[in-house]
Order: C-alpha cells, then structure tokens, then sequence
C-alpha cells in the first residue's frame, strides 16, 4: 500500500463513522416523534428502500449536502422542541396539526415534507422564535 492509501485509510473511517451518527441521530429523532417510514422517508428525501436500510443501521451510502442539511434541521427542531416544550409536546408538537400562519392548519411535518428544506429552514427559525420569546 503507497504512503496516499495509508493516510486516505483514516480520512475514510472518519467519514464512515460521522455518516453512522448522523444517520442514527435523524432515525432516532423520527422515532421519537413517530413517523411513518413514508413520512420519515420523505422529510429526510430518501427512498423509502434507503429509509429502511438506516433504520436497520445498514446505511453504507455516502451523505450528500442537502442530506446533511436536513440532517442538521432535524437535530434542531428537535433540540429546539426539547428546550421548548415538555413531555407529550415534544414528540407530538411535529404531527400535531397548527394553526399558525407557517402551517395554515397543516402538521409542521406535513409542512417540511411539502416545502423542503425551506419550509424546514422555516419551522427551524420558528422554534428559535419561541425560545428567544419572538
């Protein structure tokens, strides 16, 4: 093995192991708010196949950056919720259905699935919002 391969050897690893927490991060924060594999699938923009395989933590995919993006928004709703709100709301706040102007009536998950990253970006800042007392 030349010098190249030797150093590229760890860098890989390292990858490896970032995608396999950020994949458990984002199943165990659907869970948490009990998504279908159809809804988690969609918000995380996977096919349901790929949803199946990081459940089962046999993801061996590379994550690109919108999959990262969505990964980071997850994680901050869902810490934005913990910091927000206690017990049933902070799993059921996401399917709940919401009047405010952001939802239009619509749960804040069917919100994110339909808008992407923007309407998660959105409901990110939303949070946030509340937790500064906006």
């Amino acid at each position: 093995m030349d010098r190249a391969a030797v150093a590229q050897a760890p860098l890989e690893a390292d990858a490896k192991d970032r995608t396999a927490t950020i994949v458990k991060a984002v199943v165990r924060a659907c869970a948490f708010w009990e998504l279908t594999n159809r809804e988690a699938a969609d918000l995380f923009d996977v096919p349901i196949a790929t949803w199946s395989r990081m459940k089962a933590g046999q993801f061996q995919g590379r994550l690109d950056h919108d999959k990262i993006t969505r990964a980071s928004l997850i994680v901050g709703i869902f810490k934005a919720l913990r910091l927000l709100f206690n017990g049933e709301m902070v799993g059921g706040w996401p399917k709940s259905p919401n009047a405010g102007p952001l939802f239009r009536g619509r749960t804040p998950v069917a919100a994110m699935i339909e808008g992407g990253i923007p309407a998660m970006l959105r409901t990110r800042r939303y949070l946030d919002g509340l937790r500064g007392g906006l």
